[in-house]
């Protein structure tokens, strides 16, 4: 039997470069770092320069002074690059790599762009230009490359993802294995002459901007559905899997979370940052929100960020002693699955508890109801016909008061912007739970997640406490309203009150 690898002294042996560590999991792994293995030999962190805030500035601002990191004495071993993974060679200059080479042994790349519909050229940016350029600069160095993807490359399923199905090729309509269709370098080489076709036909205005921006979204949207993706994001990163994955001579593992919510322990429980992944339908539960479009028996595919963060550096471990696997799923569904139905109830009770900014507590008489895809789509169309005969309504009723001379026309002019506002409100609701809904209805998920047990049981049992990954333990209504709810409500929501600009 083979001894178990030593994480800590594994540490102590190899530099480490880390992108994306001003991102929501890469604050948690610098956490664990710094909190589990502080006499580590080196880390690198590539950080990205903005307008006024150099590189180290940024870092200082951004990730050390952010409440994961704020109790921990980073160690000295650590030295700020500046650069950008959107860049060759990640923004690095021929000083900074001919430093880094031979030192550097491993890079894990955090990065990226985490947006259902974006324009496709940003998210190409981050998700596939931003491979390219990690996978050249890991062969310059040379070093290995743990890469953080996500679950849901696997596009349309329903039922069990194994994690061995093959990357090179794969497209979630895919045929079988004698099904070549699919060739991601002519895909990418498509879309960027499609991309440039798009700012060639247009102008330099404002407006010309925007609609450049939206017809470059249902670019994206258009080519990722062709192919069985649910989105520009899912779409982007099979890309630059396939990139990795097809790259002669390079050592890898790709990391795939599903879906990254609230710390479980660490740094503290309900640590939770952004309005990504669940936050909106979170914010829209507590609002009282009753009429949910999912499939109440499927699984609710999410992890504790803070499990995310140690299987990525579980997955580190094993790839610089040269044992590990190619595909790591990070998902709970497998052997402690949750459902959405049970998920919705728990909000929809916490709701009716808990009471609102300036609101009394909410009183709910009326349970959840569980809408098919048909029943949602209607309920979308009546609601918005109902709000456009409001507006219609009280516009014509300012007219005719108007031509009258009788008083009150001030009164409904206030309330036509009051309904305008509402409307707005409710359709983006509506939207939201539109962007949602591959994710809670039209799928069903359960990501085999076999690897990473494999992986924990090769370290000792003093590293699987530092570095845990027990789904199987997780207490999911006590998680879910206790750190998961009360985080996004801590955390989440102030941001979101303040006018910020919050991406699903």
């Amino acid at each position: 039997m083979k001894d178990l690898i030593d994480a800590a002294q594994t540490f102590r042996d190899h530099e480490i470069l880390i992108t994306g560590a001003n991102g929501f999991v890469g604050k948690v792994i610098l956490a664990l770092l710094f909190d589990r293995f502080p006499d580590l030999k080196h880390l690198h962190i590539l950080v990205r320069p903005r307008a006024g805030a150099t590189a180290r500035e940024r870092f200082e601002k951004d990730v050390l002074s952010s409440p994961p990191l704020r109790k921990f004495r980073a160690p000295e071993r650590i030295t700020i690059h500046s650069g950008d993974i959107a860049e060759t060679l990640c923004g690095l200059g021929p000083d900074a790599v001919a430093a880094l080479s031979g030192r550097v042994r491993l890079i894990i790349n955090c990065a990226g762009l985490v947006e259902f519909f974006p324009p496709v050229d940003e998210s190409f940016r981050s998700n596939v230009d931003g491979v390219e350029n990690v996978i050249a600069l890991a062969k310059r160095l040379p070093a290995k490359l743990v890469h953080v993807s996500t679950c849901f490359v696997c596009g349309e399923a329903d039922g069990l993802v194994e994690e061995t199905e093959p990357i090179p090729g794969f497209y979630p309509r895919r045929k079988g294995p004698d099904d070549h269709s699919f060739r991601h370098r002519q895909e990418i080489q498509f879309m960027r002459e499609r991309v440039r076709e798009v700012y060639d036909s247009g102008r330099s205005s404002r407006e010309e901007a925007r609609e450049i921006a939206q017809r470059l979204v249902d670019l994206g949207t258009q080519r990722a559905a062709q192919w069985g993706w649910v989105n520009i994001y899912t779409y982007a990163k099979s890309l630059g899997e396939q990139l990795i994955a097809g790259e002669p001579d390079l050592d890898w593992a790709i990391v795939r979370p599903a879906i990254v919510e609230a710390a479980l322990e660490f740094p503290f429980p309900g640590w939770v940052e952004g309005g990504r992944t669940a936050a909106p339908l979170v914010i829209m539960a507590m609002s009282g929100l009753r009429h949910w479009p999912v499939r109440p028996d499927a699984p609710m595919e999410v992890v504790p960020v803070d499990q995310v963060a140690a299987s990525i550096l579980t997955t580190s471990v094993l790839l610089l002693n040269g044992e590990s696997r190619r595909v790591y799923h990070l998902g709970t569904a497998d052997v402690n699955p949750v459902p959405l139905g049970k998920i919705v109830r728990w909000m929809h009770q916490e709701s009716g508890r808990r009471p609102r900014r300036g609101m009394q507590r909410l009183r709910l008489p009326l349970g959840v109801r569980i809408l098919s895809p048909r029943q949602a789509r209607e309920r979308r169309q009546r609601i918005q016909r109902r709000f456009t005969a409001l507006q219609h309504a009280v516009v014509g009723l300012k007219k005719m008061v108007q031509r009258a001379g009788l008083p009150g026309r001030r009164a409904l002019g206030a309330l036509g912007v009051t309904l305008r506002a509402l409307g707005l409100q409710v359709m983006f609701r509506e939207q939201m739970l539109e962007l949602y809904q591959p994710f809670i209805l039209d799928n069903r998920f359960v990501f085999e997640a076999e690897n990473i047990r494999r992986a924990r049981a090769r370290l000792s049992e003093k590293d699987r406490a530092l570095l845990p990954w027990t789904p199987e333990k997780i207490d999911w209504r006590h998680y879910w309203l206790r750190s998961e709810v009360e985080g996004i409500m801590k955390w989440v929501e102030p941001e979101m009150m303040k006018g910020r600009t919050v991406k699903a």
